[in-house]
């Protein structure tokens, strides 16, 4: 099954193959199933031609894929443009939302380490 030019996992359940697509979460997809009136342990290679055009139909108005990741980074460059806090945070590769950049916000800033011991060479062998 195809939609919007992404390939879903015939093998997995439709609740969770739905999560393949970006912007379609757990809930979502439930949500998305119950109105098109499909089981959620139904695998997708199951599924009948009016099942997934179901599927299509609740899907097609909701913004995900391209256009949900065009939005975020829009809106990110946004903040950068008006030079507001969080803007700069992201502009800066920080933590934008509170948390502490001490100890943690590795997966940010990369794996740099400034503290004393972390620098330190093996001893020379005498």
């Amino acid at each position: 099954m195809r939609i919007l030019g992404i390939t879903l996992p015939e093998n997995k359940r439709i609740e969770i193959a739905l999560t393949t697509l970006y912007g379609i979460g757990r809930s979502r997809a439930q949500h998305i199933l119950t109105q098109a009136g499909v089981e959620y342990g139904k695998k997708s290679k199951d599924l009948s031609v009016e099942e997934e055009n179901a599927i299509r139909k609740i899907i097609e108005p909701i913004k995900i894929e391209g256009d949900l990741k065009r939005d975020t980074a829009s809106n990110i460059k946004r903040l950068k443009d008006i030079k507001c806090y969080r803007g700069m945070r992201h502009s800066r590769r920080l933590p934008a939302r509170g948390q502490r950049t001490k100890t943690n916000s590795r997966t940010v800033r990369g794996n740099m380490r400034k503290t004393m011991g972390s620098g330190r060479r093996k001893e020379e062998k005498k």
